[in-house]
């Protein structure tokens, strides 16, 4: 050859006389796949200076002698084939049935989960079976709270009230009461016996001093019932205390006791639960039938009367109050009333301050008042707002009960948080301890913090 050739993309020479430079062998797409390496034929160098050889050699009859060839690979040797393995048989009917509620929560292997599949495809009755655990797990939410929302029941009555509005409804002033009730109701159905035993420990506020006093939670059911049997008189249903009502002026605290000291007031669901419960569910029942001719009828407490649409915010806030002393008691949240319940209680609250007033000074616990007050006369006012849930503006008459506050004759403000006032009227904290934005009058401001703890009882 006269001229250069090109193997592989590079030069080789080919002039006599000349050792011809071989490349080394390309790598084959195989080689790095699953046959094994083949190692290039080695190279033999020709002897002397001469190309071709004698007469008879490859150089004198093969014309294409002098170009250089690829050395030959050595032929590959046979690779034997896997041998084959018997297919794994089918577990059989019964392992595969066990399966499927593993399978329908998805804690199957993988083999586990081809087998039942496969086995689906082929038995009707287990892929019924499938098809109705796969519908059951998707109702099961593991994460969720298994308790039932307090408010559940109340939603539920308002939405099947919405569409079809009931028959005999219960009154407006009534429904802070019924919503209450039950769910201080779920909260006892979702209490074990011994919990039944914690103690809990009830706040009121006397004078000029906070009280307490230790009891358990069956305890606080059985003084509920005996107050709530002050109305329950009133409206002609059976006293819960029977004949051992404490004869007089009905009286909550003495009622209280003489239930404790009862045989009945003995710890326990079965004895305050029950009767509580029904207790309530006739009270609503009682009302609803009686609708608006009932309202203004009087529920004695002891030194004073309460119209019965306002006994019933009493009872629906000390519900509310004592409910949430066992809730803590057992360790469980508990919420605080809807908006427009809170701020009927809360309204009541504002009511009775006046008269609260009176009593104290009366009693020699606040100072006469600053100014004589004449029949229809105003007098000062102090503006309370209530901030928050319920909230709003009250003004409250300062000098005499009988007179109406109104914003011209304000002397002083205070600004509390719906919690807190409810709070402070139910005597769980001091009145030193309020946190209230205070102006004007400070001993005006005073006085109306005393008389909101001093409507707190047991």
């Amino acid at each position: 050859m006269n001229g250069p050739d090109q193997w592989d993309g590079r030069e080789l020479s080919g002039g006599p006389g000349e050792r011809p430079r071989i490349p080394a062998p390309r790598a084959a797409p195989e080689d790095r796949g699953p046959l094994p390496d083949v190692p290039p034929a080695p190279v033999t160098e020709p002897a002397g200076d001469a190309v071709a050889g004698d007469g008879g050699s490859p150089a004198h009859d093969d014309p294409r002698a002098d170009t250089p060839r690829e050395p030959e690979a050595e032929p590959l040797t046979d690779i034997a084939p896997a041998p084959l393995t018997a297919p794994t048989p089918a577990p059989p009917h019964r392992v595969l049935k066990s399966l499927l509620g593993a399978w329908a929560l998805s804690a199957c292997s993988a083999e586990e989960t081809a087998a039942v599949e496969e086995h689906l495809t082929d038995c009707a009755s287990c892929a019924d079976e499938a098809l109705r655990l796969r519908d059951a797990v998707g109702l099961l939410h593991p994460a969720d709270s298994l308790d039932l929302d307090p408010l559940l029941r109340s939603r539920v009555l308002e939405g099947c009230l919405g569409r079809r509005p009931a028959r005999i409804p219960v009154p407006e002033w009534a429904a802070p009461y019924d919503a209450e009730t039950a769910k201080l109701d779920a909260l006892l159905r979702d209490m074990g016996e011994a919990e039944w035993r914690a103690p809990v420990r009830l706040r009121w506020f006397e004078g000029e001093r906070p009280v307490e006093r230790e009891t358990t939670v069956a305890g606080v059911m059985g003084h509920l019932l005996a107050v709530d049997g002050l109305v329950a008189t009133a409206l002609g249903l059976p006293d819960p205390l029977g004949t051992a009502a404490p004869p007089g002026a009905p009286n909550p605290l003495i009622r209280t006791e003489t239930f404790w000291r009862s045989p009945d007031g003995e710890p326990g669901p079965t004895a305050t639960h029950g009767p509580w419960r029904d207790q309530s569910y006739s009270l609503i029942r009682q009302v609803s039938f009686a609708g608006g001719k009932v309202a203004e009828l009087a529920v004695p407490y002891g030194d004073f009367r309460l119209p019965l649409r306002d006994a019933f915010l009493d009872r629906a806030f000390e519900c509310w109050v004592h409910a949430g002393d066992i809730a803590e008691a057992v360790d469980y949240p508990y919420e605080a009333p809807a908006a427009a319940h809170l701020h009927r209680m809360v309204d009541l609250a504002a009511r009775l301050l006046p008269s609260a007033l009176a009593d104290r000074r009366r009693a020699g616990l606040a100072a006469p008042p600053q100014r004589l007050v004449e029949a229809g006369a105003p007098g000062r006012t102090l503006h309370l707002e209530v901030e928050g849930n319920g909230g709003g503006h009250w003004y409250i008459a300062l000098d005499s009960p009988a007179a109406l506050g109104t914003p011209d004759h304000t002397v002083a403000h205070i600004a509390l948080d719906s919690a807190e006032f409810c709070q402070l009227a139910a005597g769980h904290i001091p009145p030193e301890e309020a946190a209230a934005g205070q102006h004007g009058e400070r001993d005006a401001i005073r006085e109306v913090l005393f008389a909101t703890a001093s409507l707190s009882r047991l």
